[in-house]
């Protein structure tokens, strides 16, 4: 993209693949906006769990997600005036969210707000969805995967730094039941853009994989092939 269209990267990856550490490295080292797909539908999620709304209710939770009342200030994620940065992480609304994201419904409510993020100089984008719905004309596309065994001790390491009592045998089957729904749901499956780069974070640092990452788009400005 260039002229007035501002420049979009789209990280895209599985639950605990390392794409939002790595998607905000990019943004913060270009100096580009950044978007956690992620947290618009843990927020629909914790929505629907604080309204006592069904979710396999598409219709209602649509229509929450059009509503919905956030705001994203600096590192602050705010649902109806109130501080929900840390409460959407929560083990619940994380589980609530996956099923949330199944919905085609909810997914076309989010979609503009999605979109709206992408603002001058440029925008990093993670999610699942980044480089084949909402962003499909992308500057650079990157899907980051690690093995479920990979993604499940990074989890468990996170949420123990945390205080979180977790087993990491139950972390291995959650990463393994949302990789499932995600790739096998009818809207916007979980899947690598035809024209992504491929990005296996397995054994690999978080500076290596912002560094790979990196040096693609730099190509790319730079004339380079994708």
């Amino acid at each position: 993209m260039t002229g007035a269209v501002p420049s979009v990267i789209a990280i895209d990856g599985p639950a605990a693949s390392g794409k939002g550490t790595i998607a905000q490295g990019v943004a913060q080292a270009l100096g580009f906006h950044y978007l956690d797909s992620g947290s618009l539908y843990r927020l629909v999620a914790l929505q629907a769990l604080e309204s006592g709304i069904p979710l396999g209710d598409e219709e209602r939770l649509a229509a929450a997600a059009e509503a919905l009342a956030s705001a994203f200030v600096g590192e602050r994620i705010l649902l109806s005036g109130s501080d929900v940065t840390a409460a959407i992480r929560a083990p619940a609304v994380s589980a609530a969210a996956s099923q949330v994201a199944v919905h085609p419904g909810v997914r076309r409510a989010l979609l503009a707000r999605q979109r709206a993020f992408c603002r001058p100089p440029g925008l990093v984008a993670d999610g699942r969805d980044m480089g084949t719905v909402v962003f499909p004309d992308a500057r650079l596309k990157v899907f980051v995967t690690a093995s479920a065994e990979e993604r499940a001790r990074r989890r468990y390491k996170q949420l123990i730094e945390k205080g979180n009592p977790v087993i990491l045998s139950s972390l291995l089957r959650d990463i393994q039941e949302r990789d499932a729904r995600d790739g096998g749901r009818t809207a916007a499956p979980l899947r690598a853009a035809a024209d992504a780069v491929i990005l296996d974070t397995t054994g690999m640092s978080i500076a290596d994989s912002i560094g790979f990452v990196l040096q693609r788009y730099r190509a790319l400005e730079a004339g380079g092939e994708r």
